[in-house]
C-alpha cells in the first residue's frame, strides 16, 4: 500500500529496544494518541485502557503514548499497518493525503451539532462498517470510533460573525475542515496541532481549529487567544480507535467482545466527562477579565453550515469513497431532520 519510510524503521528498532525486558502480558500493544499528555482528554483515553487490563485480567496490555512519541500523528496510519505500533487513537483526516476518504470520514465539518447523533450513526447506522471498508485495505481494524464534544476556535481576536473570518490566519489540519475555512474567506495554516500553542504565543497564527475548550485551556492557549469561540459550531472530529489487522485478528473472539465493549464505552465516557469539563472551563473562563468567551448567533452558524454543505458536496465526487461516505452521513442526517 505505501513504502515504509526510514524513520518508521528507526521508530520500530527503538520501540524492540524498549520491549526487550518488559513484562509481556499474552497480547501486549502500544498505541498512540494525537494528544499531548497533560491534555484532559488523554488522560481518560489512558484510563479505559487501564482498565482494559482489568476486564481482560491481564491478557490484553495496552499502552497508550501521547503525540508524537513514536512517529509524527501523518504517520500513524503507516507505523499501524507496518506493526510498528499495534494501534492508535487519532483523528482521520490527518490521513487526507493517502485519501481523501479519510478526512471526509474523519471531519465532515459543519455536519454534527451533537456527538450522540454522529455516534449512533458510526455505531447503529452503518458508519463503523464504512471506516473498515475504507481502512481495511491498509492492514488496519476499526475497533471502535470515539469523538470529542464540539470543538472550541481559540483566537487572538474576537469572531461575532462569519465576516470576521476574513484574512484570518487559522490554523487547520489537511483536509475538509481547511477547505471550508478557505471557503468563507479565512486564511488557514496547515500545522500539527503541537504547534498551536507556539503559533499563537509568536503570532503565527491568529486562532487555530484546535479540539474542546477544556484541552485548549489546559493547554495554556488562552493565554494568548483569549476570545474562544465556544460552544463550537465547525468540527467535531471522529476518533478512530484503530488497531494492527493482524493483531486483531489473532485476538480471541471472547477478548474482541470484551476490547470493542471497553472502547465502545470510552466513546460515550469521553464525551460525557469533556462536556462537564468544558462547562466548569467555561465558568472559570467568564470569571476572568482578560478572557472573552464568545458564542455565534444561529443565524451565523446556519451561514457556516450552508457553506459546508457546498464543501460536501466537491469532496462526494472525489472518488468512489467520498461518494459512499456523502450518501451514507446525509441520508443518515436527514432521517433525523437534520439536514
Amino acid at each position: 500500500m505505501f513504502a515504509i519510510k526510514p524513520s518508521l524503521i528507526i521508530a520500530s528498532a527503538l520501540l524492540a529496544f524498549g520491549l526487550s525486558g518488559a513484562h509481556a502480558a499474552e497480547y501486549s500493544w502500544k498505541f498512540q494518541a494525537s494528544e499531548t499528555a497533560g491534555e484532559p482528554s488523554f488522560k481518560i483515553k489512558k484510563e479505559w485502557t487501564e482498565k482494559i487490563a482489568e476486564m481482560t485480567d491481564g491478557r490484553v496490555e495496552i499502552e497508550l503514548m501521547p503525540i508524537n512519541s513514536v512517529v509524527g500523528p501523518t504517520e500513524t496510519l503507516e507505523a499501524v499497518s507496518a506493526g510498528i505500533l499495534q494501534g492508535h487513537m487519532t483523528d482521520p483526516s490527518y490521513f487526507s493525503g493517502q485519501n481523501p476518504a479519510f478526512g471526509m470520514m474523519g471531519n465532515l465539518v459543519g455536519a454534527w451539532s451533537d456527538p450522540m447523533d454522529f455516534l449512533a450513526f458510526m455505531k447503529e447506522n452503518g458508519g463503523e462498517d464504512l471506516y473498515n471498508e475504507l481502512v481495511e485495505p491498509y492492514g488496519v481494524h476499526l475497533i471502535s470510533a470515539a469523538c470529542f464534544p464540539l470543538e472550541s476556535i481559540p483566537s487572538t481576536v474576537p469572531i461575532k460573525t462569519l465576516e470576521d473570518f476574513k484574512g484570518l490566519k487559522i490554523r487547520a489540519p489537511q483536509g475538509m475542515v481547511y477547505n471550508i475555512f478557505e471557503r468563507i474567506g479565512a486564511a488557514p495554516v496547515n500545522l500539527p496541532g503541537s504547534e498551536v500553542y507556539t503559533g499563537l504565543e509568536k503570532g503565527v497564527i491568529d486562532a487555530a481549529d484546535s479540539t474542546v475548550l477544556s484541552n485548549n485551556d489546559a493547554m495554556g492557549l488562552h493565554a494568548f487567544a483569549p476570545y474562544p469561540l465556544y460552544p463550537g459550531f465547525h468540527s467535531m472530529p471522529m476518533i478512530a480507535v484503530s488497531v494492527n489487522k493482524r493483531a486483531w485478528d489473532k485476538l480471541p473472539d471472547d477478548l474482541k467482545t470484551t476490547v470493542k465493549s471497553a472502547f465502545d464505552d470510552m466513546a460515550y465516557d469521553l464525551i460525557s466527562r469533556l462536556q462537564q469539563q468544558d462547562i466548569d472551563t467555561l465558568k472559570k473562563l467568564q470569571e476572568d477579565p482578560d478572557v472573552h468567551p464568545y458564542d455565534l448567533s444561529p443565524e451565523e452558524r446556519k451561514k457556516f453550515r450552508t457553506a459546508a454543505e457546498q464543501e460536501w458536496k466537491v469532496w462526494a465526487e472525489k472518488n468512489d469513497m467520498t461518494r459512499e461516505i456523502y450518501d451514507s452521513a446525509t441520508a443518515f442526517l436527514r432521517s433525523r431532520d437534520l439536514l
